[in-house]
């Protein structure tokens, strides 16, 4: 017993060791190599737009009426209104600059009161003028004057008479200047209700000067100009929504057709080469229950500078895209709707694929793990397309081989392995 329990203590150990160094298996995930349809996409975010957007304009400077329109609001072609623009008013006149509109106020008034009554003496004298005229001009038949003193008379006639015109131009003249001293008062106060209820004072300070220039300006109608939408769509934004001044080219509303969308997409540039027009646009993660398709119509031709959330300086470029499903399906979409998009740049049919979590570089090669039994086997293959999931055989491979995938340091050609 003494000999046997050293024995078995030395074989107990032996097999200790030897279970401790044994080499065992691997666990693996895998995976397997079929045969299939293969799509390469360039896959990217982008966001709606509607294809031909207004913004409507002031057309002059003037004074805006509120905007009574709320994004949303249906609006018809050449009926709804979207804004008015009216003249704007004169500056508001201070005590100084009042009193020297009034002064020139009374000034006028005293010019059409001085230019009145020559206009009656130059009447006179022209009436004067034709009688003494008719009387010479009989005297002269019967031989009681001369030839000359008749045309003395005459000649009287016409002075008199381009007198009255002088004196009838006077009082014009004095008149216009009087309305154009009034206008200068019209809506000159903060409040331009005012003018009426002080009409009755301002012509007691003004010597009963007569105003009705000044009344017929407060009281006419106001010249406006009426802008009304160019076409059938909706509201998308108001640009100017109070009332105020605005100059000439401001905008005021923006409209559109948000049945009428297209999609926006900014890619790499390397990407965009492959992107040709007419290519399979899926769009996924819209918010919808089903992703919806379109083609592309453009790739612009220039390209931009954009920093990545990286702080890496890309070129981009945009890729313009059509929907091809009916409106229907897309009625809760609307102008700058976040989307994300797959662009299809090839595509193959009934080919050999395999995971792409399987592949790995060696060297400029690629390769995978084959299980082979219970073994790991390196086996490089030809690799044609690919994307982010699965890659195009060419050499190497059939379908129906299982290869490893996430392949660990662990993995080695013709190490024993156990599938998880």
């Amino acid at each position: 017993m003494r000999r046997l329990i050293p024995i078995l203590l030395a074989v107990l150990l032996i097999a200790g060791l030897t279970y401790a160094f044994w080499p065992r298996a691997v666990p693996v995930d895998v995976g397997q190599v079929v045969r299939g349809d293969l799509e390469v996409t360039v896959d990217e975010e982008g966001k709606t737009r509607i294809k031909e957007r207004y913004t409507v304009s002031a057309p002059l400077g003037g004074r805006l009426r509120r905007i009574e329109l709320d994004p949303g609001d249906e609006v018809r072609a050449g009926k709804t209104l979207l804004a008015v623009i009216e003249p704007n008013d004169p500056a508001l006149l201070d005590k100084r600059e009042q009193a020297e509109a009034e002064a020139r106020v009374k000034a006028a008034d005293a010019s059409l009161q001085q230019a009145t009554p020559r206009l009656e003496a130059a009447r006179a004298g022209l009436e004067y003028a034709q009688s003494e005229f008719r009387r010479k001009r009989t005297l002269k038949e019967r031989g009681g004057i001369t030839e000359s003193e008749l045309e003395d008379a005459e000649l009287l006639v016409r002075t008199r008479s381009q007198e009255l015109k002088a004196a009838e131009f006077a009082v014009q003249i004095a008149k216009f200047e009087l309305e154009q001293a009034q206008a200068a008062l019209v809506r000159s106060r903060p409040d331009a209700a005012d003018l009426d209820d002080d009409s009755s004072e301002t012509e007691g300070s003004l010597n009963n000067a007569p105003s009705t220039a000044a009344a017929r300006s407060a009281a006419a109608p106001v010249p406006r100009i009426e802008i009304r939408s160019p076409i059938t769509g909706r509201v998308l934004h108001v640009l100017e929504e109070s009332a105020g001044v605005v100059t000439a080219g401001t905008g005021l509303i923006e409209v559109g057709n948000p049945v009428d969308l297209e999609i926006e997409i900014d890619v790499l540039s390397s990407d965009a080469v492959a992107i040709k027009p007419g290519a399979l646009v899926r769009l996924v993660h819209w918010g919808g229950e089903y992703p919806l398709e379109g083609s592309v119509r453009l790739v612009e031709p220039a390209a931009f500078t954009k920093v990545s959330a990286l702080g890496v300086e890309e070129q981009r470029v945009d890729v313009v895209v059509d929907f091809t499903d009916p409106p229907e399906k897309r009625t809760a979409l609307g102008d700058g709707y976040r989307v994300e998009a797959r662009i299809v740049v090839w595509q193959g049919e009934d080919i050999v694929k395999v995971p792409a979590s399987a592949l790995f570089r060696q060297g400029d090669d690629w390769a995978v793990f084959r299980v082979v039994g219970d073994r790991a086997v390196f086996t490089p293959i030809k690799l044609g397309h690919s994307n982010a999931l699965e890659g195009e055989v060419l050499e190497g491979l059939s379908a129906g081989d299982v290869v490893i995938v996430h392949p660990s340091d662990t993995v080695v050609d013709g190490v024993k392995v156990i599938r998880r």
